[in-house]
């Protein structure tokens, strides 16, 4: 007898479908036989299946099996296609009728002792099997509220492989899990970090936030040890607009691919924010592997890269930000497969002006020499410095203004006034691919950053005098249209334009 259920495998952050057939054929030696490309997670699991079944009371006369996972020309890795399997078996062998596993897509790890257990890539799962029409999805109880927040599938979760057994032969009631309005009211929910009221002074350097937060540009912060560099950093989170309902989908699957929900963890409603050390590899930071996985960049879509002491992370490991800073996706090829994966992401960045940090410090004596200054700073190439619209320094604090109470605007300030910019850029650009300013490009450039006689006069001195390349010259048009709207002003006026380029420090002859 041949039994036929579906499931799925992951390719990037999305799922495409896989049938596991099984042959059964009673008489002659028993055997068992798996092929379509199975890698060794996945070869394992006839030992966790047979154990399993064992486990919950299952008894399967002798045969000579055969397994196909179809497409048989598709690399497979995953503990997801143990529950399939054992359903398949099940039905092939008579125990479970023929047709009770069809339109139902299956996925979840086994234990040894029929225990159904946490697998990845639930949530990609369940829109699959949406878009393939599904009669629902049956997986384990521990991913139920991940795969609730997608509309339109019912879903069904079990602990034990008994109980899913049960169900499908009609012998015992699942209950589907409440989906869709929960998940919507979660991700209208504002959820915000630390505050900026709690950083004493350093008004610049918030005024930078706010306009990086409102155009979504990335932004370097450049000071002496100590100056809030990394405080400023971590709060840049709480004056970002909270997910909508389909960022927090994105993100949510690329997490669900990494592995990284936690047991029972439904949609992810905090705009990521990720802080990896400078030790970190290339393909650690872009993703990689002998079988792909999410990077830092993607695991930041949508929220905020922090890469501090940036001088001190590996150039080549820098340079392979270019490329996804420019297109917002990463592309990881190798020779069994090539996936991409989003990765639009803020950067926010933190560098001391000098080795030893203090050369913008009038308290403290700087003992670098121009070579050991110079050296320090070709660490980080031109092409990537282009990338980061605004730098900005941050001096050291005073001690009037860390005496100083709480004083100056606070995230919840600092937040309304980015929301009402991007309300702006929103409507502006309904009806065209770009998000923020930060997008802006090529005729679109034009059409939103007109500028008048004095404003031309004076960007064209700036850039003379600065020799600044083609990228920065963009990047302040960007920068001021972000600052226009921060204003409510619809015109650029040569204020904007100078403020835009009082923010990039480093265009400045040494």
């Amino acid at each position: 007898m041949i039994s036929r259920v579906a499931c799925g495998a992951l390719r990037g952050v999305d799922a495409f479908p896989v049938t596991i057939e099984v042959d059964y054929a009673r008489g002659g030696l028993p055997a068992f036989t798996l092929v379509g490309l199975a890698e060794a997670v996945v070869r394992e699991s006839r030992d966790r299946v047979f154990a399993a079944l064992r486990n919950s009371g299952f008894s399967l006369p002798p045969a000579r099996i055969t397994v196909n996972l179809a497409p048989a020309d598709v690399k497979k890795t995953s503990s997801a296609f143990d529950l399939p399997l054992a359903v398949s078996l099940l039905t092939a062998a008579g125990l479970i009728p023929e047709d009770a596993a069809r339109g139902f897509f299956l996925g979840g790890e086994l234990s040894l002792t029929g225990e159904i257990r946490p697998v990845p890539g639930i949530l990609p799962l369940a829109i699959l099997a949406r878009a393939s029409g599904g009669r629902g999805l049956l997986i384990p109880a521990d991913n139920a509220r991940e795969a609730s927040v997608v509309e339109g599938i019912p879903v069904f979760a079990a602990s034990r492989l008994a109980q899913v057994a049960a169900f499908l032969a009609g012998t015992e009631a699942l209950l589907p899990v409440p989906s869709g309005p929960r998940a919507e009211a979660e991700a209208g929910e504002d959820v915000f970090g630390p505050d900026f009221l709690e950083v004493k002074g350093q008004e610049q350097a918030k005024r930078a936030v706010e306009i990086a937060a409102a155009g979504n540009h990335n932004l370097l912060l450049l000071g002496p040890p100590g100056s809030g560099k990394t405080m400023i950093s971590r709060r840049m989170p709480s004056v970002l607009p909270p997910l909508r309902f389909d960022e927090s989908l994105e993100v949510t699957k690329i997490y669900s691919v990494a592995g990284l929900l936690s047991p029972g963890q439904g949609l992810i409603r905090e705009r990521p924010f990720r802080a990896p050390h400078h030790t970190i590899s290339e393909y650690g930071l872009v993703g990689g592997g002998t079988y792909p996985r999410p990077g830092e960049i993607s695991l930041a879509h949508r929220g905020v890269l922090f890469l501090d002491e940036l001088p001190e992370f590996r150039k080549r490991t820098l340079e392979a930000l270019r490329q996804p800073l420019e297109h917002g996706a990463v592309t990881v090829a190798r020779a069994a497969q090539s996936v991409t994966y989003p990765a639009e992401f803020m950067l926010v960045a933190a560098m001391n002006p000098c080795p030893c940090g203090y050369l913008t410090d009038a308290r403290r004596t700087c003992v670098c020499s121009p070579a050991d200054i110079k050296r320090y700073r070709a660490r980080l190439s031109g092409p990537l410095l282009d990338r980061i619209d605004l730098h900005v320094e941050v001096p050291a604090v005073p001690y009037g203004d860390l005496a100083a109470g709480l004083t100056g605007r606070s995230s919840a300030d600092m937040r309304a006034a980015v929301r009402a910019a991007r309300a702006v850029q929103a409507e502006r650009y309904a009806q065209t691919p770009f998000r923020a300013n930060a997008d802006l490009s090529g005729r679109a450039l034009e059409t939103h950053c007109r500028l008048g006689k004095e404003s031309h006069a004076f960007l064209r001195g700036a850039v003379d005098a600065l020799g600044l390349s083609a990228r920065a010259y963009t990047r302040i048009l960007r920068i001021a249209r972000t600052i226009a709207d921060l204003e409510g002003s619809e015109a650029l006026a040569t204020a904007h334009l100078a403020e835009a380029v009082n923010c990039r420090v480093l265009d400045r002859p040494a």
